[in-house]
C-alpha cells in the first residue's frame, strides 16, 4: 500500500499564513461589526470580500497570491479548515435546539415555520426557473437549481435573531421564545430539504424514483439518529464520564461523534453538516453533559473555526463581477423575492395558524428572515457541489449580508409594539427571583445508598420529591451510587433496583462497585460532573464528637459540589412536609436553603415559613437603652424576610414570614419545631476545623435538639 507525503512546503507555507491573515483580518472586523450593532458575522464576510478578488488580491495580485489560493491543492487544504468551521457551527445549532421549547410553542412555532418554509420555498423555486441560463452552473437541470434555490431561501439565522433578542432583554419573553422555536423548526426541516435536493443533485436524472431515494436516506437517516445514535450516544458518554480520567474527555467525546455522524451523512450522500446538527440535537438533549462541554465547543467555534469559514466565503465573493445592471437587478430581486417569501410566510403562519396578534405575527415574519451564517453555508455547499455559479453564489451571499443588516432594525421596531400579558408578567417574575437558584442549575445528582432497607427507606421519598421539582425546570440525571464488599454486590442490586421505584421518571442509573473505603468510592465518584450530592444522616455516632456519622462528615468536608444532607426520619406523620421552617440570616447559604425549602413546597398544600432572630442578649436586655438598635435590627430583619417572602409567593408558594426576638436564635428554631413544623431547611457553609466538619455552634445545636428532621444544605 503506498503511504501518504506531505503536502508541498510552499501550499502548507500559504494555509498557515491564510489563516493567520484571515483569522486576524475577520476578528478584527467582527468587532467593528458589533460595535454597529450588527451581527459578528457581517463584518466576518467582509473581511473575506475585502481580502479577496474583490478588492485587495483584484488590484494588488503579488499580495493575492498569498491570500487566495492559486492552486487546486491550496484550494483543498482552506476547504478543509472552513469545512469544520461550518460542522461546529451546525454542531453549536443543533446543541442550543431545545426541543422543549419548541413543544411548549409548538402551535405558534410550527404555524409560523410552516409559513416560513412553504411560501419561500415556493417564490424561490418560481424565481429559481426563471434565472437566466448562464448563471446556471448546469442548464441541463434547471429543476434542481430551483429547488436549492428554494431550500436556501426558507432557512433562517438563529444566531442573528438570538442576538437581537438578547439586546432587547426579550430572549425569555414569550414572543422571543416562540420565535426562537418557530427558527430552530425552521432550520431542522430546512436541513433536511437541503438534504434531499442535494440528493437529487448527486442522481443522474430528476424523477419520482430519485426523488424517493433521496426522501428516503434523510428519514433513514433522521430516524436511525434518533433511535439507535441516541442509545448509542447516551451510553457512551456514561461510559466515558464515569470511566475516563481526562479532563477533556466529554469535548473530545462530543467532537468525535460530531465527525463520524459528518462521515456517517457524507457515506449516505448527504451532507456532513447535517450529521453535525443532529448529533448537536442529541447530546444537547443529554442532562449529563456537562456546561463546559458547550462553553468548550462555543470558544473553538466562535474564536477560530466559524470566522475562517466566513472570511473564505467572502474570499469566494467577487463583487465586481456583479457590477453590470443586469447582474445587480437579479440581485435586487433575489433580495426582495427572499424577505417578500419569508416575512409574508412567517406572518401569515403565526397570523392564522398559530393565532397571534398582528404585531407579533409581524415580528415573526421580519425576524425569520435574517439568513445570516445557514445562507453561507448552504451557498458554499452550492458552490461546492456544481450548483451554483460564482455569479449565483456571490448573489446568495449578498442576499444573506442584506437580510441580515436589515432584520435588527425591522425587529427592534416590531416588537416594540408587542406588550406582555398578566401571566407572562408574572412569569418573568418569577424567573428574575429565581436567577442564580442552585436548583435550577442542577443537571446530575448523586444519591449515595446504604443497603439497609429499614434505615433508609423513609429518606427517598424526600430526595425523590426534591429531584422531581428539579426536573420540571431542567433535565436531571440521578445516580444511585451503593458501595459493597465483593460478597454483596448481588443483594445490593436488587435493592437499587427497588429503591428506583422511588424516582419515577427519572432518568435514573444505578451503580454499585466494591471496595472497602465507601466514602472515598463516593468522593471519586462526585467527581464525574456532579451539580449535587443528597445524603441521609439518620443518627449520629454515639459517643463521638461527629456531627452526624464519621463518613457524612467527612464528606461534607471534602465534597467537589453542593451538599444536602438530611438528619432525622421522615416519618407518616410529618410527610408530606406541609409546614417547613427556613431560618435566614440573608447571606448566601440561606439563599440556598430557600431554593431547597421552596422546591419542596411547590405543592398546594404546603407552605413555608421564613424566619429571622434578632438576638436581644442575655435576659432580654439590651445595652440600647432607648431602643433605637434594636428597632434598626428588627426593620433589617423585616426586609430579610420579606425578600424571600416575595420569591416564594412569584414561584407560586405560601409563605409566611416571622421576625422574633430572643437570647439565641436556635432557642427560637427549636421552639417552633415543637410547634407543628415539619421540616428545618438550613444553609450553611462550612467553617474551617481541625479534622472534623464543624458547621458552627447554632447549626450544630438545631441539628442535635429538633424535634423534626432538618435538611442542611451546604453550597459551598
Amino acid at each position: 500500500m503506498q503511504g501518504f507525503g506531505a503536502a508541498p512546503h510552499h501550499d502548507v507555507l500559504a494555509l498557515v499564513l491564510q489563516v493567520a491573515i484571515l483569522l486576524f483580518v475577520a476578528r478584527a472586523l467582527g468587532e467593528v461589526a458589533q460595535r454597529f450593532r450588527q451581527p459578528a458575522v457581517v463584518g466576518e464576510i467582509l473581511a473575506g470580500i475585502l481580502l479577496g478578488p474583490s478588492l485587495l488580491s483584484g488590484f494588488f495580485p503579488a499580495l493575492g497570491k498569498w491570500i487566495v489560493p492559486h492552486t487546486p491543492l491550496q484550494g483543498h487544504l482552506l476547504e478543509v479548515v472552513s469545512l469544520f468551521g461550518a460542522m461546529f457551527l451546525l454542531l453549536i445549532t443543533g446543541l442550543e435546539t431545545d426541543l422543549q421549547l419548541i413543544r411548549r410553542q409548538a402551535r405558534t412555532a410550527m404555524g409560523a415555520s410552516l409559513g416560513g418554509i412553504v411560501v419561500p420555498f415556493a417564490t424561490g423555486y418560481v424565481l429559481g426557473l426563471y434565472i437566466p441560463d448562464d448563471l446556471l452552473a448546469n442548464p441541463e437541470r434547471p429543476i434542481v437549481f430551483a429547488l436549492f434555490l428554494a431550500t436556501a431561501m426558507s432557512i433562517s439565522a438563529i444566531p442573528v435573531i438570538a442576538k437581537v433578542l438578547m439586546d432587547l432583554n426579550l430572549m425569555r419573553r414569550d414572543v422571543g421564545q416562540a420565535i426562537i422555536a418557530a427558527g430552530m423548526t425552521d432550520d431542522a426541516i430546512g436541513w433536511m430539504l437541503l438534504s434531499v435536493v442535494l440528493g437529487l443533485a448527486g442522481g443522474e436524472a430528476t424523477n419520482a424514483g430519485t426523488v424517493a431515494l433521496s426522501v428516503g436516506k434523510v428519514v433513514g437517516f433522521v430516524v436511525v439518529s434518533f433511535t439507535v445514535g441516541r442509545w448509542l450516544v447516551r451510553h457512551t458518554l456514561n461510559y466515558v464520564q464515569d470511566r475516563a480520567i481526562s479532563h477533556h474527555r466529554m469535548l473530545s467525546l462530543v467532537i468525535v461523534f460530531t465527525f463520524a455522524w459528518g462521515a456517517l451523512s457524507l457515506a449516505l450522500g448527504l451532507e456532513a453538516m447535517l450529521g453535525a446538527f443532529v448529533m448537536g440535537i442529541l447530546f444537547g438533549g443529554m442532562p449529563r453533559l456537562p456546561s463546559r462541554v458547550f462553553e468548550g465547543v462555543e470558544q473553538m467555534a466562535m474564536a477560530v473555526f466559524a470566522p475562517i469559514f466566513f472570511a473564505v466565503a467572502g474570499l469566494k465573493v467577487n463583487v465586481r463581477t456583479l457590477a453590470e445592471p443586469r447582474l445587480i437587478g437579479i440581485a435586487l430581486l433575489v433580495i426582495a423575492v427572499a424577505s417578500f417569501g419569508k416575512v409574508v410566510g412567517g406572518y401569515a403562519g403565526a397570523r392564522f395558524l398559530g393565532r397571534r396578534d398582528h404585531w407579533t405575527a409581524l415580528s415573526f415574519g421580519v425576524g425569520m428572515n435574517a439568513r445570516g451564517a445557514m445562507e453561507i453555508i448552504i451557498a458554499s455547499i452550492g458552490l461546492s457541489m456544481g450548483l451554483l455559479t460564482q455569479e449565483m453564489f456571490s448573489i446568495i451571499v449578498v442576499m444573506a449580508i442584506t437580510t441580515s443588516v436589515l432584520a435588527p432594525p425591522a425587529l427592534r421596531w416590531t416588537l416594540s409594539h408587542v406588550h406582555p400579558e398578566k401571566h407572562e408578567l408574572e412569569r418573568l417574575k418569577r424567573e428574575e427571583l429565581a436567577e442564580g437558584s442552585l436548583i435550577a442549575g442542577v443537571k446530575r445528582v448523586l444519591v449515595p445508598v446504604r443497603c439497609r432497607a429499614g434505615e433508609r427507606r423513609s429518606l427517598f421519598r424526600l430526595e425523590a420529591e426534591l429531584i422531581r421539582q428539579m426536573r420540571a425546570r431542567n433535565a436531571v440525571a440521578v445516580t444511585l451510587f451503593s458501595v459493597v464488599e465483593e460478597c454483596g454486590r448481588v443483594e445490593s442490586e436488587e435493592f437499587l433496583e427497588r429503591v428506583s421505584e422511588s424516582f419515577p421518571g427519572a432518568e435514573l442509573t444505578r451503580k454499585v462497585v466494591e471496595g472497602r473505603d465507601v466514602a472515598q468510592a463516593i468522593l471519586e465518584e462526585a467527581e464525574n460532573d456532579y451539580d449535587l450530592i443528597i445524603l441521609g444522616a439518620p443518627a449520629s455516632a454515639d459517643g463521638t464528637e461527629e456531627l452526624f456519622d464519621p463518613m457524612v462528615d467527612y464528606l461534607l468536608r471534602m465534597s467537589p459540589c453542593p451538599t444536602m444532607v438530611v438528619k432525622g426520619r421522615l416519618s407518616e406523620e410529618n410527610w408530606p412536609p406541609c409546614r417547613i421552617l427556613l431560618p435566614t440570616n440573608g447571606s448566601a447559604a440561606a439563599r440556598a436553603a430557600a431554593d431547597v425549602a421552596f422546591a419542596l413546597a411547590l405543592e398546594e398544600e404546603r407552605e413555608v415559613l421564613v424566619l429571622n432572630v434578632v438576638e436581644a442578649g442575655e435576659g432580654g436586655r439590651r445595652l440600647d437603652l432607648g431602643g433605637h438598635e434594636m428597632r434598626r435590627q428588627m426593620e433589617a430583619a423585616r426586609a430579610i424576610v420579606d425578600q424571600l417572602c416575595v420569591m416564594g409567593e412569584a414561584l407560586g408558594v405560601r409563605t409566611h414570614t416571622d421576625v422574633r426576638s430572643g437570647v439565641s436564635p436556635e432557642a427560637v428554631i427549636l421552639e417552633l419545631a415543637r410547634d407543628g413544623i415539619d421540616l428545618i431547611v438550613l444553609g450553611t457553609d462550612l467553617r474551617p476545623a481541625s479534622d472534623r466538619l464543624f458547621l458552627g455552634p447554632k447549626v450544630e445545636l438545631v441539628l442535635n435538639n429538633s424535634a423534626c428532621p432538618v435538611v442542611v444544605m451546604n453550597a459551598s
